[in-house]
């Protein structure tokens, strides 16, 4: 989802449209997502916080529709703190992978908000690795079982086979 730096103004403002829908559909409180106005008020109205940045609603919203696409690097900055993301995430600077890993780690605080999910990792401290790795490894086959990814992160990749019981494809990395 990087950009890259020869994309016409139109493919930029797709691109960063893109990320701020992503970011807006995952990272927020449990709940509903944060709206435009929500955003561009905290963001006016704590200026030390976000660097003094004015931003509103309408702008905010050009900008997820690809309407505009060159906001100033005060802007992004300010996007990006409350966001917690780092800024070359939404100025596009960041490789496909790093921006790949930004969106993983994104996806790992949305898993995280999930109380059940949060309670069966707490679980897992402390124990052996042979023991996190049997866990996994159970997981895994439950997730073949009812037709799952094997890896939760990319919900187009297919269900582990019978010969991925033991979820080595979603240890393996990308």
């Amino acid at each position: 989802m990087a950009a890259g730096g020869d994309e016409s103004p139109k493919a930029a403002g797709s691109a960063l449209a893109g990320r701020l829908n992503y970011l807006f559909a995952n990272m927020h409180p449990p709940g509903a997502p944060y709206t435009n106005a929500y955003v561009a008020e905290e963001i006016s109205r704590r200026t030390e916080e976000y660097g003094g940045v004015s931003l509103t609603e309408q702008y905010l919203s050009m900008l997820r529709n690809a309407k505009r696409a060159n906001p100033s690097p005060d802007i992004l900055r300010a996007l990006a703190k409350f966001f917690a993301v780092p800024v070359g995430y939404l100025m596009g600077d960041l490789s496909e992978a790093q921006a790949e890993r930004v969106e993983e780690e994104v996806q790992f605080l949305v898993a995280m908000r999930d109380q059940r999910v949060r309670a069966i990792a707490l679980r897992s401290v402390g124990l052996p690795p042979e023991v996190q790795d049997s866990l996994t490894t159970i997981i895994s086959q439950f997730r073949q079982q009812m037709n799952l990814p094997s890896d939760p992160a990319d919900p187009d990749q297919p269900a582990a086979g019978p010969g991925d019981a033991g979820g080595e494809a979603s240890r393996g990395g990308r």
